[in-house]
């Protein structure tokens, strides 16, 4: 009987040493999830209110700081995406020369670019579920009312600054509320015409009305360079 007994009781013990652990009877529970990406990209929720004059670039990067501080990541150097034309003793500036290397991220922690090259290529994520704003709101697009789409670059698809005068493709280098134009892009991009995320077309103007009319409310892109 004491044989019996004690193989019975090795065969359980086998069997519990051999059998997988179900969770709750003493399997350790999964890892948690990475938290996600810190904000690195958003759309500005407003722009200056002043059309295209957003006070230069260094009133722009202003205005992108203090949108990503009130979201959270003031420790980070938020840079406008907008280009500079040659212009008096103004340098041209290229747009993504400013934004350090990546990889960005919006406020979801969804990836929008793992670096300048795909940010500038067909495959990164500057799409309407994806562009949102600092506080992670969806952008009006199009069919959206008002539409809104339309975003202050002065860039062309590369990045870079539109050759000509600076008042026709930078509302004479963001210091404009009237006369002059801008290059836009979409970030609601959805083909054809309507593809580029930074260089669509050019406004109609530079005041806030001209900039409505086109399409738009003068936002732009914000990133973070470091």
């Amino acid at each position: 009987m004491r044989q019996k007994l004690a193989l019975s009781a090795a065969i359980v013990l086998s069997a519990v040493l051999t059998t997988p652990a179900v969770y709750g009877q003493g399997q350790a529970p999964a890892a948690p999830a990475a938290p996600p990406a810190p904000m690195s990209f958003f759309i500005t929720s407003a722009g200056s209110g002043d059309g295209a004059n957003l006070g230069g670039l260094a009133g722009a990067d202003k205005i992108c700081q203090t949108l990503g501080a009130a979201a959270g990541q003031g420790n980070r150097t938020w840079r406008a995406y907008l280009s500079q034309a040659a212009a008096g003793n103004l340098p041209p500036v290229n747009a993504r020369d400013r934004i350090g290397s990546g990889p960005w991220y919006n406020a979801k922690g969804q990836l929008i670019a793992g670096n300048l090259e795909d940010l500038h290529a067909d495959r990164n994520n500057v799409r309407k579920p994806t562009a949102m704003n600092e506080k992670g709101g969806l952008v009006n697009g199009v069919g959206d009312m008002p539409n809104q789409h339309d975003m202050l670059t002065g860039s062309d698809s590369t990045g870079r600054v539109v050759p000509g005068n600076a008042a026709i493709t930078t509302c004479a280098n963001w210091t404009s509320n009237a006369m002059g134009n801008a290059m836009l892009g979409h970030h609601d991009r959805l083909g054809g015409a309507n593809a580029s995320w930074n260089a669509t077309h050019s406004s109609a103007g530079c005041s806030q009305e001209a900039l409505v009319k086109t399409g738009g409310a003068g936002l732009f892109y914000c990133f973070a360079a470091n």
